[in-house]
C-alpha cells in the first residue's frame, strides 16, 4: 500500500514539473522562433518604460513657468501688484507676515509641501543677504525651482527686484515663488497614485495574466500625455499626473513580470531585467532636454503631442504582436501568494535593500539644491545639472552589471553597491564645490544601478523557490505570483519617493544636510553585510535543497519517511 502511494507521488510530482515546463514552453516555444518572440517580448517592455519615464521628467522643466503663466493670465494687466504688495501676497500665502528691512522685501518661498518649519521652507532674503539692490539696478538672487520626488532633477529660476514698479515678465519670476508647493505636490500625486494601485495590479496579474494590464497601463499613459497636451488649468495636470501613476503601476509590475516569465534561465533573466531597468534612466535623461527644448520653441503642447504619437505606435505594437488572452502558465487563483511571499524573509530582505538605496536618492533631491545655494551659490545652470551623473550612473549600472552580479552573486555585489552608496552619501556633503559633486553622484547612480540589475531579477528567482513545494503540490507553475513579489517592490519604491523627501526635509531641519547624509549613509553600509548574512541563513533555494536532501536521505525502508507514509496510508 505504501509503495502503491509513493508510485502516486512520483507521479504527481512529475506531472506537476511537466505542466511546468509546458507552461515555461508556451510562453518561450523552442527554437529561433520561441527566441525572437522573448526578444520582442523584452522591446515591449523596455519602450513602455522608456516612454513612461520620459512623460515622469519631460514635464518638470515645463511646470514652473507655465503655472505662472497661467496664474498671470487670469489677472487684468490693469490690476499688476506693485513690489510691495506682491512680496506681501507671497509672505502671507507662505504664512509670513511681510517684513521690510533695507528696502528688502521679505518673500516665503515653500520648496514642498511639507508642514511645519523645515529646510526646505526658506526665505529669499536669508539666503541673498550678501546681494545688494542700487538705485536702477536690478538684484537677481537665485534659486531652485520645483522638487522631483520619482527621481528628476530639479529647474532654477531668478527673482527680478528692480526699483521701479514691476513689469509683466518681473510679476512672471515673482509668481515662480509661489508655485514650489504646488509643483511638489503634483510631481509627488504620481508615486502616491501608484503606491495605491501596486497591490491592485498585483491581484489582478494572477488573473487576467500580465500581458492585458500592460496594454492597459500603457493606454493610461495615452490619456495622461494628452490631458497633458490640452489641459490648461493645475487641476487638468494634477489629474493627468495621477492616470500616469496608474499607468506606471501595471507597466513596471507586470513588465518585469513579464520578463521573468519569459526568461526562466536565471544568467539570462539577469542580463535582460538588468538592460530593461536601464530604460528608466534614459527616460529620465531623455526626457528633460526634450521638454526643455520643445516648450521654449513650440509651447507647451509640442512635446506632449510628440509623446502620445510614440506612445500610441507602442500600444499598437502590443495589440499587433502580443496575445491578450490569459495564458495557460498563468493559473487563476481566487487568493494570491501574498502571505508566503510576505513570509519569505529573503525577500523581505530583498525589498529593504531596495527601500534603502532608493530612499537616499528620494531624501537627496529636495534638500540639495537648497544646500548648494545656502553654500556653493551655483549658477542657474549647474542646479539644473546636477542630478545628471545620478542618471548616468543609473544607466551604467543596470546595463553592464547584470550579467556580472550573477556571476560573482548577486547578494555580495549588492552589498558591495550599498557600501559604494553609503560612501557617496557621505562624501557628497564634504564638496567644496559643485565640480566636486559629479563623483560621489555618479558613484550614487551607479550603485543604485547595479543594486536594482542584481535584486530584482533575484525576486523571481526567490518565488520560484519559494513558492516551489506548495505549487509542486497544487499542480501548477509559480508563474503567476511573479506580479505579486513585483508589486511589493515596486510597493517600497513608492514609499521611497512619497515618504523619504518628507522626512528628509524635516531631519535636515534637526541635524543639518550633511549629518542627514552621513546618517543615511552609514545605515546603507551596515545594511550591506546583514544582507549577505540574511542570504547565508534563510536563501530559500538552500533550504529547499536541505529540505529534499534530508527527504531522500530518509527515504529507505524502515526509515521516518517510509513510517510516515505507512501511518498515512493506514488512516
Amino acid at each position: 500500500m505504501s509503495e502503491k502511494s509513493r508510485s502516486e507521488s512520483q507521479s504527481q510530482s512529475q506531472a506537476a514539473a511537466q505542466l511546468n515546463a509546458t507552461g515555461r514552453r508556451s510562453s518561450t516555444p523552442s527554437g529561433a522562433n520561441g527566441s525572437s518572440n522573448r526578444c520582442l517580448i523584452a522591446v515591449i517592455v523596455y519602450l513602455a518604460l522608456l516612454l513612461d519615464n520620459m512623460l515622469l521628467t519631460v514635464i518638470v522643466p515645463i511646470l514652473p513657468d507655465y503655472l505662472a503663466s497661467l496664474e498671470l493670465d487670469t489677472t487684468s494687466p490693469v490690476m499688476v501688484l506693485s513690489l510691495e504688495e506682491t512680496s506681501s501676497k507671497l509672505a502671507y500665502r507662505g504664512g509670513e507676515s511681510p517684513t521690510h528691512g533695507a528696502g528688502h522685501p521679505q518673500l516665503y518661498i515653500s520648496k514642498h509641501p511639507i508642514p511645519g518649519k523645515s529646510m526646505v521652507n526658506f526665505t529669499l532674503f536669508q539666503l541673498s543677504t550678501e546681494a545688494t539692490t542700487t538705485p536702477g539696478t536690478a538684484s537677481t538672487p537665485s534659486h531652485s525651482g520645483g522638487t522631483n520626488v520619482s527621481g528628476a532633477g530639479t529647474r532654477s529660476r531668478k527673482l527680478l527686484a528692480p526699483v521701479n514698479p514691476p513689469t509683466h515678465n518681473s510679476n512672471k519670476e515673482l509668481t515662480l515663488t509661489q508655485e514650489n508647493g504646488s509643483i511638489g505636490l503634483l510631481l509627488a500625486m504620481k508615486a502616491f497614485v501608484q503606491l495605491i494601485f501596486n497591490p491592485i495590479v498585483g491581484n489582478a496579474s494572477g488573473k487576467f495574466g500580465y500581458r492585458l494590464p500592460i496594454v492597459v497601463g500603457t493606454f493610461f499613459l495615452l490619456i495622461s500625455s494628452l490631458v497633458f497636451a490640452v489641459g490648461e488649468s493645475y487641476w487638468a495636470l494634477l489629474v493627468a499626473r495621477a492616470v500616469q501613476g496608474v499607468g506606471s503601476a501595471c507597466i513596471n509590475i507586470c513588465g518585469m513580470s513579464l520578463v521573468a516569465q519569459h526568461y526562466p534561465e536565471e544568467a539570462r533573466r539577469s542580463k535582460v531585467m538588468g538592460i530593461i531597468l536601464g530604460s528608466i534612466a534614459l527616460g529620465v535623461l531623455l526626457g528633460y532636454p526634450f521638454g526643455g527644448i520643445l516648450y521654449d520653441l513650440m509651447g507647451k503642447s509640442a512635446p506632449f503631442i510628440i509623446l502620445s504619437t510614440l506612445i500610441f505606435l507602442s500600444l499598437g505594437l502590443q495589440l499587433l504582436t502580443m496575445d491578450l488572452s490569459v495564458q495557460p502558465e498563468v493559473v487563476v487563483e481566487e487568493t494570491p501568494k501574498w502571505r508566503p511571499l510576505l513570509e519569505c524573509k529573503m525577500i523581505l530582505a530583498i525589498v529593504l535593500a531596495i527601500w534603502f538605496s532608493t530612499s537616499t536618492m528620494a531624501m537627496l533631491e529636495p534638500c540639495l539644491p537648497i544646500w548648494l545655494i545656502q553654500y556653493l551659490k551655483p549658477n542657474k545652470w549647474q542646479l539644473g545639472t546636477v542630478f545628471i551623473p545620478d542618471s548616468v550612473g543609473y544607466f551604467v549600472g543596470t546595463n553592464f552589471f547584470g550579467s556580472v552580479a550573477y556571476k560573482y552573486g548577486q547578494v555580495k555585489v549588492s552589498c558591495i553597491s550599498l557600501l559604494l552608496v553609503g560612501v557617496a552619501s557621505i562624501l557628497i556633503p564634504s564638496a567644496t564645490t559643485v565640480a566636486q559633486l559629479l563623483m560621489p553622484h555618479f558613484a550614487l547612480g551607479l550603485g543604485i544601478g547595479v543594486i536594482d540589475a542584481a535584486l530584482v531579477p533575484l525576486l523571481a528567482t526567490f518565488v520560484d523557490a519559494t513558492l516551489s513545494q506548495e505549487y509542486q503540490s497544487e499542480g501548477s507553475s509559480s508563474m503567476s505570483s511573479y506580479g505579486t513579489v513585483y508589486a511589493i517592490q515596486q510597493t517600497s519604491v513608492s514609499l521611497a519617493y512619497c515618504l523619504a523627501p518628507l522626512i528628509g526635509g524635516e531631519l535636515a531641519q534637526s541635524f543639518g544636510f550633511a549629518w542627514l547624509m552621513r546618517i543615511v549613509g552609514v545605515f546603507n553600509m551596515i545594511y550591506g553585510p546583514i544582507l549577505v548574512y540574511l542570504y547565508q541563513k534563510y536563501d530559500p533555494k538552500a533550504l529547499r535543497e536541505q529540505h529534499n536532501d534530508m527527504l531522500l536521505q530518509s527515504s529507505g525502508r524502515g526509515s521516518r519517511y517510509k513510517q510516515l507514509y505507512n501511518s498515512m496510508d493506514v488512516e
